[in-house]
Order: structure tokens, then C-alpha cells, then sequence
């Protein structure tokens, strides 16, 4: 049994993805930050219209305690709400406003449900219809405000209406039925419609997330590209401190144009995906791997990183020693590398680039000449 009402819940209502997880979640927020001040102003404002129309048969406390302490429930939600409008989220913060806009609205919706059925049996026939209107606008209100909040929405929906509307069903009476029938029609609807939204919303961070990889990622290989490596770059030295070290590292492969000549693109872009491939196996958390284009490739090792800096060259070259098996053929490749250090190289983005990059013509041309015993396209400056 737990199965089925498992599975018609996810058929019902999809779960979020991971990938877009914590944006939905800083999505919903943000709706509650613009939408929820504006309900609880709604609600302060039928609270007058709720004491005036209380059942003179019920008791004191339905007819001025429940109104009141509710009035002054949604003054103090509505001053609340009003200074987290300005609130810069994070998904933590984001997610402890969506549970706390879920238990409370279901709280106040406990207090509204109860109201309305004990005013309607306190009422005289004639006037019970009134509670169910009332009752059904300030509970599909919540609703709405709610909707990117499923579970609030289906909790709030049955405190506030199920109640009334199973009375409406059972009296007998021609006219409480058919409204009663309206509600549970309109009531389904509204979760439907809040299904619709859920999924439309998914598709939409799903379709920007695509969006933003596509703008940041390179094509061939699926590294990083420049852009995005220059703002990983630019908010390393944002939180830079006056101990922070952190290095750039400029990667060109050596020989690579004699592969496409001789082997054909194809097989140069099998080769420059397994490079990126074995240069982020190397760095692995410790590193971010960026193509700039063609055959160079860039490498930020940041702060905090178990990657020595004097290190990054022999451990990034030491990679690309084995032989790539492409089309049938064991390709070897080599590799110069220029090492920029922050803040020693430069403490701007372009100053560590130009740097690093005058270190790879160094290290280029140290390859073409090397020193007795050291391999030609494992060299590198920094």
C-alpha cells in the first residue's frame, strides 16, 4: 500500500532533479519573499469582515478570540515578511523560509477551518452557505500564494476546505451539495494547476541551467571555457586574503598539428578530449580545468589545494606521458606549461595570465633545446 501512494505521489508530483535542486529552492523562496507579505495583508484586512459576520450563536471565543488572535498572527507575520523582502538568500536560508511558511500557514489554516464549521453549526440555516465562501476565498488565496510549495498547498487546501466541504456533501440540501460538489472541483483543479506550474518551472531552470553550461563549457571536450574560467578566477581573488596563494597554470601541447596531419581532426579531437580527460583526472578536486582553444588548455589550482605550486607543472605533464590509443594508433604528445602564483606573479587576472603565458614561450622554447637528459615536451617555467 505504502508503494502505490509512493508511486502515485511521484507520478503526481515529480520530484526536482538534483542539478537544479538548490535553484528551485532559492526560486520558491524568492516567490514567498514578494507573494506572502501581500497574503497576510489580505487576511489582516478580512478579519474585521469575519468578526462582523461571526454567528451570533456561537461562543465568544469562536466569534471575537479566533478573529482577533488570528488578526494579530497575520500583523506580526506581515511585519516579518515585510524585512526578509530585502534578504539576500542562500539555499539554507531558502529552505528554512520554505518550512517555516509551510507549518505556519497550516497553523493559521487550522484556526480559519475551525471558525468556519463551528460558526456554521451555530448559524441558522439560512445563513450557514456564507462560512463555506468565506472560508473558500481566503483558502484558494493561501493556495496560490503557496503554489510553488506543494506540500503547504495540499495541507493548507485540506485544513481549510475539506472540512467544510464534507458538510456541505452530507447535509442533504440541494444547494450545499452542488457547492460543496464546487469546491472539491475547484479545489482539484487547483492542484492541478499547481502541478502544471511545478513542472513548468522545472523545465525552466532545466532549460537555464542547459543555457548557462552552453555559455560555459567548452563544446569539444566538455572542460570549462575561457569565460567561465575567468570568473572562477575573478572570485578566487575576490577571497583572496594577505596568506592566500593560489596558481595559473597555461597548457599548449607540443606536436599536436603533425596528429591532425597525419591522422585527420577526428582523431586531433579524440586526442584533445582525452588530454582534457587525463588533466582533470590529475587535478581531480584540487584543480579547475579550463580549454581556452585549439590545443591550450589552463589550470586553476586554488587555494587550499593539496597540489604544491611548484609542483603543478610535473604533476599535470606527468599525465600526458602514456600514449593516447586513438583510431587504432598509440599517439604520443607533449606539453609545455608557465606557472603564474598570486599574488608573487600579479594580483589581477590579467597580470597572472600574462604572466603564465610568458612562462609558456619559455618553457617552449626550453623544449625545442632541452638540457642533456630531460625528454623534449615535458618542460616548464614558471
Amino acid at each position: 500500500m505504502r508503494a502505490t501512494i509512493k508511486a502515485f505521489w511521484r507520478a503526481a508530483f515529480p520530484p526536482v532533479p538534483e542539478v537544479i535542486r538548490d535553484d528551485f529552492t532559492l526560486l520558491r523562496a524568492a516567490r514567498l519573499q514578494s507573494q506572502i507579505p501581500l497574503l497576510y495583508l489580505t487576511l489582516l484586512l478580512t478579519i474585521p469582515t469575519a468578526i462582523y459576520g461571526s454567528s451570533e450563536g456561537a461562543s465568544p471565543i469562536i466569534r471575537f478570540g479566533i478573529p482577533v488572535f488570528m488578526g494579530g498572527a497575520c500583523l506580526l507575520r506581515f511585519f516579518a515578511w515585510m524585512k526578509k523582502r530585502a534578504m539576500i538568500l542562500d539555499v539554507a536560508r531558502a529552505a528554512k523560509m520554505i518550512k517555516a511558511a509551510t507549518w505556519v500557514s497550516g497553523s493559521l489554516g487550522v484556526l480559519c477551518s475551525t471558525w468556519c464549521v463551528m460558526s456554521w453549526f451555530s448559524a441558522p440555516p439560512e445563513m450557514r452557505i456564507y462560512y463555506p465562501m468565506i472560508m473558500a476565498m481566503g483558502s484558494l488565496a493561501t493556495a496560490y500564494c503557496l503554489s510553488t510549495i506543494r506540500s503547504a498547498t495540499i495541507i493548507n487546501l485540506a485544513i481549510g476546505l475539506l472540512p467544510i466541504t464534507i458538510l456541505l456533501l452530507f447535509t442533504g440540501h440541494r444547494m450545499d451539495v452542488a457547492a460543496g460538489t464546487s469546491l472539491a472541483v475547484a479545489s482539484a483543479f487547483l492542484l492541478r494547476m499547481i502541478a502544471q506550474q511545478h513542472v513548468q518551472l522545472v523545465d525552466l531552470l532545466m532549460l537555464q541551467r542547459k543555457m548557462r553550461d552552453l555559455a560555459n563549457t567548452d563544446p569539444l571536450t566538455g572542460l570549462l571555457n575561457r569565460r567561465a574560467l575567468d570568473a572562477r578566477l575573478q572570485q578566487e581573488i575576490a577571497a583572496a586574503g594577505p596568506e592566500t596563494c593560489f596558481s595559473v597554470a597555461l597548457v599548449d601541447l607540443d606536436g599536436f598539428k603533425p596528429v591532425n596531419d597525419c591522422h585527420g581532426h577526428a582523431a586531433g579531437d579524440v586526442l584533445l578530449c582525452e588530454v582534457g580527460e587525463r588533466l582533470r583526472g590529475a587535478g581531480g578536486d584540487d584543480a579547475v580545468v579550463a580549454r581556452l582553444g585549439g590545443d591550450e588548455f589552463a589550470i586553476l589550482v586554488p587555494c587550499g589545494s593539496a597540489i604544491a605550486t611548484h609542483a603543478i607543472a610535473g604533476h599535470m605533464l606527468s599525465a600526458l606521458v602514456p600514449p593516447h590509443h586513438i583510431c587504432g594508433y598509440d599517439i604520443r604528445v607533449g606539453a609545455s606549461i608557465g606557472v603564474a602564483t598570486w599574488p608573487i606573479d600579479g594580483r589581477t587576472a590579467d597580470a597572472l595570465f600574462d604572466t603564465a603565458d610568458r612562462a609558456l614561450y619559455v618553457a617552449k622554447a626550453e623544449s625545442r633545446h632541452p638540457p642533456r637528459g630531460q625528454e623534449a615536451g615535458r618542460s616548464a617555467a614558471a
